[in-house]
């Protein structure tokens, strides 16, 4: 039993009893992940996973996958998902049977709900241990983690014989990489990953990758005949824009549309274009609450949208109104605007540049769109308030950008972070406080995607374990900003960074409190309880696992950052940084929404 790879594009499985090199399932696995070229493998190793350390160890040419093993299997989940972000490629961890699968959980339902795909590999007791209460066992008759999995991927199944495995395999990986994205896990016993390799198949690596998006162009000539009706439109930008976005941004010039983002989308636009207005949603903007509140605008047209409740500032009917149009690739997303004039499904840059070449021809014809909105004007009549910032976005609380205060005011920490920190670096934003404060302030011309957030399940400890998966992936710098309280949950994964010699940044905003948890129930006027932390200096608690620490408590020490050495550094970065945990964050919308939500029983999270 042997596998030959004819092509690089296919891999063929097949008898050859003279063969004398023999596959078990678990090589199998190793050379699917080899032709796919995926260059990680994120886990931690026990009993029932071994096989697989075993086929990876086996694996010494070039091309194989590389070990890394995290230091909780929540970690190895958010690097997989971090890596699938960065590189386009398969994120792939694993894990042993029962806790280790289990601990995986909290990072596979992250890039489930944010549609990343990865592949994840669960062991099983052996066979003949099922349903005898084995040590760790996760079968169906005991902690079943084939049907817990089942809700946070988009396949989930118990491989129980050898002949499952190549079928099987193929599902998955056509599972994870086909709209919409998401992991698709697989759970072996490790006797089957033991044993030979069986069947006979031959598969197209390119059918396990192909994404079969139709482009529905009768809807896009709809589109055109109502752009034709119309004097202005606006464009609302998702997290998925990203493959269109010089596309939309063209679409942008010819029609002088003005551009909002939810959080996740505004890593595609330059915080400085002329008609960017901001944010919408979550931590937003009033110029870009405004622009969609412009009695003239006739036509929303949000692109590349899952449409969420941080997203949309909670289902506001600003965006969420019979002016929408609605642009996506996935068809579940629609299920969210019902009350939208129109939608068009398929490949958004496909049907953008079909949209572009038929308003290119209206403008030949001297048909125009309108050139100025009502932000535009505002900034016109206030050139200060221009001058001061360089875009036309209206910040909350500006003075605090500029604040000389101690403890640190996280307005001027931001604003620092958007001059200072390199264009190139990745930038990973942990979920909490960190999430207001760089959604409202942190704007820099980049608009290569190098921004990440995850808002989909919002899982704290996300960015600690997704910038080292980015920086495998990219082979440049991460930054990771994430709080205290995070980074007490998942830190310990800053000791893979530095096995590994990655250059990542880990900033702690140190306030020694939850601050979501301490403003939200300020704000909502809930009982202040369960948010204090202990006063920690992470600079130090870093120096003690041989890591350069840093603490920063005044602007002075946060402008002597010296980012480009940090960058250049094989090794991490510890950045301590105190701020003033009394400051409000601009999260007030959210604190509405859960109060709105308590009163009417409205849907989310």
């Amino acid at each position: 039993m042997s596998i030959s790879l004819p092509t690089k594009g296919e891999i063929t499985v097949q008898n050859e009893e003279e063969h004398s090199k023999v596959l078990d399932n678990a090589d199998l696995i190793i050379e699917y992940l080899k032709i796919l070229e995926v260059e990680y493998v994120f886990g931690v190793p026990g009993g029932a996973i071994e096989p697989l350390y075993n086929a990876l160890a086996r694996a010494t040419d070039i091309n194989a996958p590389k070990v890394v093993v995290a230091r909780h299997e929540a970690g190895a989940a958010f690097m997989a998902e971090g890596y699938a972000r960065e590189t386009g490629k398969l994120g792939v961890c694993c894990a042993t049977t029962g806790p280790g699968s289990t601990n995986l959980l909290t990072g596979v339902a992250s890039a489930y709900a944010d549609n990343v795909p990865m592949l994840v590999i669960t062991a099983q007791t052996p066979l003949p241990k099922f349903g005898k209460n084995a040590l760790q066992e996760s079968s169906c008759t005991a902690i079943d983690t084939v049907a817990i999995f089942r809700k946070c991927t988009r396949y989930s199944t118990l491989i129980s014989h050898s002949e499952q495995m190549n079928t099987k395999l193929i599902a998955a990986l056509m599972a994870a990489n086909h709209t919409p994205n998401g992991p698709a896990h697989i759970s072996i016993p490790s006797d089957i990953l033991r044993q030979t390799a069986m069947g006979t198949s031959q598969v197209s690596i390119g059918r396990l990758t192909q994404v079969g998006t139709l482009t529905d162009n009768a809807a896009v000539e709809k589109l055109t005949q109502m752009m034709s009706e119309a004097w202005r439109v606006a464009i609302f930008l998702g997290k998925g824009c990203g493959p269109a976005i010089d596309e939309i941004l063209k679409f942008s010039d010819l029609t002088h549309a003005p551009i909002v983002t939810g959080p996740a989308g505004k890593r595609w636009v330059d915080g400085y274009h002329k008609r960017y207005r901001g944010v919408y949603g979550f931590a937003g903007h009033i110029s870009a609450q405004e622009t969609l509140e412009d009695k003239e605008i006739d036509l929303v047209i949000a692109v590349g949208a899952p449409i969420t409740e941080l997203g949309t500032g909670g289902w506001q009917q600003q965006l969420l109104g019979e002016r929408l149009v609605h642009i996506d690739t996935t068809v579940e997303h629609f299920s969210r605007t019902p009350m939208a004039q129109h939608h068009v499904c398929g490949d958004l840059k496909a049907i953008f540049q079909q949209l572009n070449q038929n308003i290119s021809e209206g403008l030949k014809w001297g048909r125009s769109w309108g050139s100025v909105d009502v932000i535009q004007k505002r900034f016109a009549d206030n050139k200060s308030e221009a001058a001061v910032h360089g875009y036309q976005i209206t910040l909350n609380d500006p003075q605090a950008c500029l604040s000389d205060a101690v403890p640190l005011k996280p307005q001027r920490v931001v604003k620092e972070f958007s001059q200072a920190i390199p264009s190139h670096f990745r930038l990973h934003l942990d979920a909490g406080n960190t999430w207001a404060w760089f959604t409202h302030y942190f704007h820099r011309k980049n608009a290569q995607g190098n921004y990440h957030i995850a808002m989909g399940f919002g899982s704290m400890g996300w960015a600690i374990g997704a910038a080292i998966g980015s920086t495998f992936g990219s082979k440049q710098p991460s930054v990771c900003i994430t709080g205290d309280g995070s980074y007490l949950m998942s830190g310990q994964e800053i000791t893979v960074a530095l096995q590994h010699q990655l250059p990542v940044i880990y900033v702690v905003l140190n306030d020694s409190v939850l601050g979501m948890v301490k403003h939200g129930q300020i704000l909502g006027g809930a009982e202040q309880v369960g948010f204090e932390l202990p006063e920690i200096n992470y600079a130090k608690l870093a120096e003690a696992m041989g890591i350069e620490g840093i603490t920063v408590r005044t602007p002075e020490e946060l402008m002597a950052i010296d980012w480009q050495r940090l960058g250049n550094k094989k090794a991490p970065t510890m950045i301590n940084l105190v701020i003033d945990g009394d400051e409000i964050p601009p999260m007030g919308q959210r604190v509405k929404g859960l109060a709105d939500q308590n009163e009417s029983a409205t849907p989310g999270g």
